[in-house]
């Protein structure tokens, strides 16, 4: 995520008040480095402190970092923000296991009795400034952030950097911070956490949908080459969408109560509470359904990113339907989607170990993705630009959307929606059809340029449903630090509150 320019920063508690709100939650044993274009703050990123003491292990760490920053080509500077989960043990060491060779003992006592002095970081530091240098970002400033105190790491006058240091409630009411929560930004449990603002559904609701689930599944078995199937699901889809509500909906709106005093200081903001709708058992049990099918739920994917008419292309180019079949389309009542008949089988007694097709074996759309569908062809929609057409106004293809390198801006507002109605849809049951929705919920957090909570919806995934392709293929582009096209472009970078913020 980029700065909003309308924010004014008057001080170093502003700039560290920011970064909570940027992340979505307080970080702990990492480094937050900033971009600066002039004097503006550009992209922020997170980072684990590293696991090595060595110089080496310190050298390759602030190698990687100045290679993710420089995906902000206009950058000039960087400021960096070391945060500590609570400073040395009595022994001089931190809690990550680090001696005097890596984060030495030279820096602030936090205050605590009971700690010794928290890391200075500068010998991390020190290779950095060499690294950032190096790539034409300067380090131009550097803070660190403890449980209970900061200060700026270089300054060495006791009458503006007392020891222990400042205390972090200067941060949490610091002007900056009340006018982001007054944006409605909050400040959420970290990746990984419960989220109790998405209530678990009741077991009479679990039941009905995996029911629902288990009646589609085998109502739709068969007809992922029908062309007026394929319509028919994303007709559903996007009614859903359309629909679906977003009160009281943020990507980090969680409650407060969730939140650990160690991992977001008391008082720091309000975290946004409340759920979206219920779907209907039936609505929810079909999309959960279409999700099984692998082309479907890309479609949905690219629908939402890029719109209908770079799904059905997509879908066409891939080749993926098959003529001449005489199935009925399958779907929920809707208005004016699903021709007659739709008659759908008995309820199963149990569909959690149903089986389907698992995600394509690479990211949709390259070459040997696409080479698995090959199959008659059915024509294009009247009026759509073939995906590999080069003219402007060419629709993109699957792959370019998926690794956010078209449309130039995706639709950031149905993407939220999607994510909403993911989340919802993964709340229910657990298997293939669980792990498709948290897929999809990591997919958009990556392309949001949130790492850490695409990494973590993922490997929910993958805990729901083992080996699930797309899954393993989004945790590989994750882990290596691949930022998602969007992302790595200010203009069209998501805006945590909106265009008009930003």
């Amino acid at each position: 995520m980029t700065a909003p320019e309308h924010l004014t920063i008057s001080g170093p508690e502003d700039i560290l008040g920011y970064i909570p709100h940027s992340l979505g939650y307080w970080p702990s044993d990492s480094l937050v480095a900033m971009t600066m274009q002039g004097k503006r703050l550009g992209a922020t990123l997170r980072v684990d402190l590293p696991e090595g003491a060595g110089r080496r292990s310190r050298e390759a760490f602030a190698r990687t970092v100045a290679e993710y920053l420089l995906a902000d080509k206009e950058a000039d500077g960087t400021l960096l923000v070391f945060f500590s989960a609570g400073g040395f043990d009595h022994n001089g060491s931190d809690h990550n296991g680090l001696d005097g060779n890596g984060f030495d003992d030279g820096g602030f006592d936090d205050g605590d009795p009971h700690r010794g002095a928290a890391p200075s970081f500068r010998p991390l530091l020190a290779d950095l400034e060499c690294a950032l240098g190096l790539a034409g970002m300067p380090v131009r400033d550097a803070w660190s952030v403890g449980e209970d105190y900061w200060r700026n790491v270089y300054c060495t006058d006791s009458s503006c950097c007392p020891p222990p240091g400042r205390p972090v409630s200067e941060i949490r009411d610091s002007r900056l911070n009340a006018e982001m929560v007054y944006l409605g930004s909050s400040v959420g449990a970290p990746p990984g956490a419960a989220s109790p603002g998405n209530a678990d559904p009741s077991a009479a609701d679990d039941v009905a949908v995996m029911a629902a689930e288990g009646k589609w599944t085998l109502a739709l078995a068969g007809k992922g080459a029908l062309r007026a199937q394929f319509d028919a699901v994303l007709d559903v889809w996007a009614a859903a969408l359309e629909t679906f509500s977003l009160e009281a909906l943020s990507p980090d709106a969680l409650s407060a109560d969730a939140v650990s005093s160690r991992a977001v200081p008391r008082g720091y903001g309000p975290a946004a509470t409340g759920t979206v709708s219920g779907l209907e058992p039936e609505i929810a049990g079909f999309l959960r359904a279409s999700l099984r099918i692998p082309a479907w739920r890309d479609a949905v994917l690219v629908m939402a990113a890029a719109g209908r008419a770079a799904a059905a292309s997509g879908a066409d180019a891939f080749g993926i339907f098959s003529a001449g079949t005489d199935l009925p389309v399958s779907c929920p009542a809707l208005p004016g989607t699903c021709p007659a008949p739709r008659g759908l089988p008995e309820p199963v007694p149990d569909v959690r170990e149903a089986s389907s097709a698992s995600g394509a074996g690479q990211l949709p759309g390259t070459k040997e993705s696409a080479s698995r569908h090959q199959q008659a062809a059915a024509p294009g929609c009247p009026g759509e630009v073939a995906a590999s057409d080069d003219s402007p106004d060419a629709l993109p293809g699957y792959g370019q959307v998926l690794l956010g390198l078209s449309p130039p801006v995706p639709d950031w507002d149905t993407l939220k929606r999607l994510e909403a109605l993911m989340q919802e849809l993964s709340s229910y049951g657990g298997g293939e059809a669980q792990a498709a929705a948290l897929t999809a919920t990591g997919w958009i957090e990556w392309c949001r340029g949130r790492g850490s909570f695409a990494h973590a919806s993922l490997t929910r995934a993958l805990e729901a449903s083992p080996g699930y392709r797309l899954a393993e293929l989004l945790s590989e582009v994750v882990r290596r630090g691949t930022i998602c096209g969007w992302a790595g472009r200010r203009e069209a970078a998501w805006q945590k509150f909106g265009s008009d913020a930003a």
